[in-house]
């Protein structure tokens, strides 16, 4: 998929764009005002991926605020996805963040809807959902494509002022393992629909069921309006696997996997081998245009990872891009 004009001159949609296979990590806040976390997490990806997520208070815990640990990273060298999600923000907040984040150079946005409040450290929380996420990636296309909040008011200063919309690439999440299949294709178009320049999916292990879900998505043409970042992430333990099979909506891990991993002598390491091998299948398969390797507080080891599956070095490109 190819455009002729960019929408945010991001150094992601500018790999994307060109047809460079995209690669994408993810960079945990921390739950306190420590900004050298957040420095020393960003050294660890600078030059291995386009751009990093910078998650909005991860299952529903307390931590520094995707907006400011997005600066932090911005200024270390790794270009911020700034997540955004609808449970803790209503229109009003949400609005003023992307204006305020795009002002400041953030130019990648993650529409969410976010994990559910139970799940943190704060359960007695409102949750606001004044808009869904496909309410909210419309919002910021609205936004960003006519120049006008929400309300329908222009985005300027006044009569005489000239408009000053955000400039972003928007994304949006994908689950390719809830069921039923068909309706979350039926989801996903409606994201697209919506206004999703990028979609990153849940975690991917179970590789027959994903190709399955990528046929369904060719079948409709919506690779070809957004771009399909597929989502991996390292098995540590056969233990780990099982827990999360058993206990994790959205997880499909096949048998066959447990017991690789039960039978490694090294199952850290045969872990890393099985989302090596996932990673070199996904970047030949028809509509999938990159990775997003979430490593978990693991970003230490995204270089070695990118490394071993043929992802180094990441493409540099320094062409003037139209606006």
């Amino acid at each position: 998929m190819n455009q002729t004009q960019h929408k945010s001159r991001s150094q992601l949609e500018q790999v994307l764009t060109s047809g460079h296979f995209a690669l994408t990590g993810e960079l945990g806040p921390p739950k306190s005002c420590d900004r050298a976390h957040v420095e020393k997490k960003a050294g660890y990806l600078n030059n291995s991926v386009d751009a990093a997520n910078i998650t909005d208070n991860q299952t529903a815990i307390v931590r520094m605020s995707s907006f400011a640990a997005s600066l932090i990273a911005l200024s270390s060298g790794v270009e911020p996805v700034m997540q955004i999600t609808t449970r803790d923000r209503n229109r009003l907040a949400i609005q003023s963040d992307v204006i305020g984040a795009s002002t400041l150079g953030i130019k990648n946005m993650l529409c969410l809807s976010g994990d559910h409040h139970s799940f943190g450290n704060h359960p007695q929380s409102k949750i606001v959902h004044d808009v869904d996420s496909v309410q909210l990636i419309t919002m910021l296309k609205r936004m960003r494509d006519e120049g006008v909040f929400e309300c329908g008011e222009e985005i300027r200063n006044g009569r005489k002022s000239e408009p000053a919309p955000p400039k972003i690439f928007i994304g949006a999440a994908a689950n390719p393992f809830a069921d039923p299949l068909d309706f979350r294709v039926i989801r996903l178009a409606k994201k697209i629909q919506a206004g999703a320049d990028f979609i990153q999916t849940q975690v991917i292990y179970d590789m027959q069921r994903f190709r399955e879900w990528m046929q369904s998505l060719r079948d409709k043409g919506l690779h070809e309006k957004a771009y399909i970042l597929a989502g991996i992430t390292p098995l540590k333990s056969a233990r780990m696997a099982q827990y999360m099979k058993e206990n994790v909506s959205g997880i499909s891990i096949p048998e066959e996997t447990l017991q690789r991993l039960s039978g490694a002598g090294d199952q850290r390491a045969e872990g890393i081998r099985i989302a090596v091998e996932q990673m070199q299948e996904l970047k030949e398969m028809e509509g999938v245009s990159g990775i997003h390797l979430m490593a978990i507080g693991a970003e230490k080891s995204v270089p070695g990872i990118a490394e071993e599956a043929g992802l180094l070095p990441r493409p540099s490109l320094t062409e003037e891009v139209s606006g």
